[in-house]
């Protein structure tokens, strides 16, 4: 099967317009189909160096597979053809030592180089740009590299290179009967590196999801040389290395491989949807939880409109898809707790909830339903584009005190500027994962669009959202990670004296600024 030119995924996996429009035209009324337009590249600005030639590619097909990310913008650009943002070089390296090799090269020729692992970014964190003083750009798959190398079973680690693909590294770890249970909504098509690059946020709602808790140690090649972060369960010796490169998209230096810390496979599991009237209700429920300490597995909390949207319900409540799972115990009594504490808010599980103790679960219709439209969202951005729809997601995290304020001001800021934009809309909200001290809250958007001007629509509503999260106290990301789009709002959030200090090291690791020029900081080459 075949990735997609300019869409989501596999090119065999589109959802056919005849599925979709009756999602949407409820709420947007009769929508006709609009034709997109074949690749347009322009021509490479370099040769291939010499020096990659045995592993790089200036082909007009690998080029365009590179030109950019999954955005909204970017996927509007290549259904209208545009893939002006194409890299005049594609590496894909084979080894450490061809990763020295490429940015070596690049430092000779006057190249920026872009890591490239799935490239399913949605914060133009992949568009290869040539900065400053550079004659063209380079990027740098790492999809040659992913192999898991080595298992340590007794200490629960594994080595694995940057480049393994989650499926891959599922699979590969599966034999060892072991899973690094990370699993967020691109698991299969985005890399090990891309998620340590980016501070990936996994499926899970509570406990070690986020791949911050799951990173042991990593190794970088920089433009400056090379280096490797030491192998402890724990350290207190000075500023933690691992720190550095967690988050730091692509800038300092390529990962090349991690430590992971690792787990059984989970054989026991419990599933159910609890369903309430009032959201308020449903929000306090959810806190309770996050802070009883049962720690579920699948906590999510759709508002009454995402559960519309999704077809999860149409009673117009909330709904609360929970679930449990372990490797070695029964997760019966957690649930039953859950189910107990959730009551106590008026939360309904009328089915009760799915229990299986075996290798795989099936939840009740409602969380089934949620799972097949959170497989299927990415696919479905596309089917939107295609009929004349703006339709993108963002996320934040705040304080529970905070939760009302933001939710009516995020709200209210997009419903009011769908109307003023696209003459009205949808906006819906779930909570991906959720902390004691807060929730993280996933918003969509979803208006009609004007054909040529979808664009200048987006990038006003991208702006209302990202105004409205910031001022009410939400952080500009929680797991999409900053890029190139979020750059303006995550320059305001972290304190002044700390840029300065990542300035400095993006000076020393990378002097002469070859590494994805326009993320998070800049140095001039």
């Amino acid at each position: 099967m075949g990735r997609h030119a300019w869409g989501w995924g596999l090119e065999e996996r589109a959802l056919p317009l005849d599925e979709v429009r009756p999602r949407v035209e409820p709420f947007f009324g009769e929508r006709a189909e609009r034709q997109g337009a074949p690749p347009r590249l322009p021509a490479p600005r370099v040769e291939v160096p010499a020096a990659v030639q045995a592993f790089a590619s200036a082909a007009d097909d690998a080029r365009a597979a590179h030109a950019m990310g999954k955005a909204y913008p970017d996927r509007v650009r290549g259904f209208r053809g545009d893939f002006s943002t194409a890299p005049d070089v594609v590496v894909t390296p084979r080894s450490e030592a061809e990763v020295v090799r490429a940015l070596e090269c690049a430092a000779v020729e006057g190249l920026s180089v872009t890591p490239f692992g799935g490239g399913s970014s949605v914060v133009r964190g992949v568009e290869p740009v040539a900065g400053p003083g550079h004659r063209g750009a380079m990027t740098l798959d790492l999809s040659g590299l992913g192999q898991v190398r080595e298992v340590d079973a007794v200490s629960r680690l594994a080595r694995i290179d940057g480049g393994a693909f989650g499926p891959s590294l599922e699979q590969q770890l599966g034999a060892h009967g072991l899973t690094l249970r990370h699993f967020p909504q691109s698991f299969e098509f985005s890399t090990l590196g891309g998620w340590l690059a980016t501070r990936a946020g996994g499926h899970f709602a509570t406990g070690p999801t986020r791949i911050d808790e799951l990173v042991h140690a990593v190794r970088v090649v920089t433009p400056n040389g090379s280096f490797e972060t030491k192998s402890f369960p724990a350290s207190g010796a000075g500023v933690d290395p691992n720190r550095l490169v967690l988050g730091s998209e692509g800038v300092f230096g390529v990962i090349t491989e991690a430590w992971m810390r690792v787990r059984p496979k989970p054989t026991f599991r419990e599933s159910a949807s609890v369903h309430f009237d009032d959201y308020r209700a449903a929000v306090d429920a959810v806190r309770a939880l996050s802070q009883s300490g049962l720690q579920p597995s699948n906590c999510r909390l759709l508002d009454p409109a995402e559960a519309l949207v999704n077809g999860v319900t149409f009673d117009g409540g909330a709904v609360l898809v929970l679930g449990f799972e372990s490797a070695t115990h029964s997760m019966r009594a957690g649930m039953g707790e859950a189910l107990k504490l959730t009551a106590q808010f008026r939360g309904r599980c009328e089915p009760g909830p799915q229990v299986l103790d075996g290798t795989q679960a099936r939840g009740d219709d409602a969380g089934q339903s949620w799972r097949r439209s959170f497989l299927q969202g990415p696919y479905l951005q596309d089917a939107l584009i295609r009929l004349g729809l703006v339709a993108d997601t963002f996320e934040t995290a705040c304080t529970w005190s905070r939760f009302d304020a933001l939710y009516a001001g995020v709200t209210g800021a997009l419903t009011e500027g769908l109307q003023r934009v696209c003459g009205g809309g949808v906006v819906t909200c779930r909570f991906t994962h959720v902390y004691p001290d807060g929730p993280a809250p996933y918003f969509t958007f979803i208006g009609p669009t004007r054909e040529g001007e979808e664009l200048t629509q987006w990038a006003e509503l991208k702006r209302l959202a990202s105004d409205a999260v910031t001022a009410h106290g939400g952080t500009i990301t929680h797991h999409h990670a900053v890029g190139r789009t979020h750059r303006p709002w995550y320059e305001r959030e972290v304190p002044a004296p700390f840029r300065a200090a990542l300035v400095a090291a993006k000076r020393a690791l990378d002097p002469r600024g070859l590494l994805n020029p326009g993320v998070l900081v800049d140095v001039e080459g």
